[in-house]
């Protein structure tokens, strides 16, 4: 059976949750057009994010490979490009605090995700989740693995579609701080028609 690579993150920052594993998790072993998802849980430690992206895709031998992560933001990012540069706000969950440091040495300033925005961002607003294609996916883990999913894609000459999703936090993360959210099933929800249309479009 064909596969698509769906990943998500460790929780990070104090949080006991991260909902974009947790989301990820309810469409593992779905099939869709042909294609089986495997979920794989990434650790949000700097040495290791690259390490465990690229044993999970030589595992899997994915047809295409979407990774999430949690952003402060009230609504679905759909990633268009990942920047070759690590500044963190806060630690990573190893204590690794980078600054102004490239993900990889000497690599593309930037990458852009080749997986169909456009027809995901449509899909998405059907199901009338509140969802945009955002033109930056920051400077901390999720731009990381989406940089690094990138390049080794590239480097490896895996003509295969990659990119990145941020999802919200979950209402129970943000209660004491009043901040944006969504609920875990319209993440859930999202996701499912994000990876229905990598599908069709394989």
């Amino acid at each position: 059976m064909k596969v698509i690579l769906l990943t998500g993150f460790e929780p990070f920052g104090g949080s006991h949750i991260n909902p974009s594993i947790e989301a990820c998790k309810p469409l593992d072993g779905k099939e869709y057009n042909g294609y089986k998802v495997k979920v794989v849980e990434i650790p949000l430690r700097f040495d290791e994010v690259r390490s465990r992206l690229i044993k999970a895709i030589e595992v899997t031998k994915p047809s295409a490979v979407l990774s999430t992560g949690q952003a402060g933001s009230s609504m679905i990012r759909l990633e268009r490009v990942a920047i070759n540069v690590a500044d963190a706000r806060i630690a990573y969950n190893c204590g690794k605090h980078p600054v102004d440091e490239p993900i990889v040495e000497g690599g593309p300033v930037a990458y852009f995700s080749n997986l169909p925005l456009r027809n995901m961002l449509a899909a998405i607003e059907e199901e009338k989740i509140p969802v945009a294609i955002s033109n930056s996916a920051g400077t901390f883990g999720c731009n990381h693995i989406f940089y690094d999913l990138m390049h080794y894609l590239k480097e490896s000459d895996l003509r295969v579609p990659g990119g990145f999703i941020h999802v919200p936090s979950l209402p129970e993360q943000v209660m004491k701080k009043k901040g944006p959210s969504m609920s875990l099933g319209q993440i859930v929800k999202a996701l499912d028609t994000a990876v229905k249309i990598i599908a069709e479009s394989l």
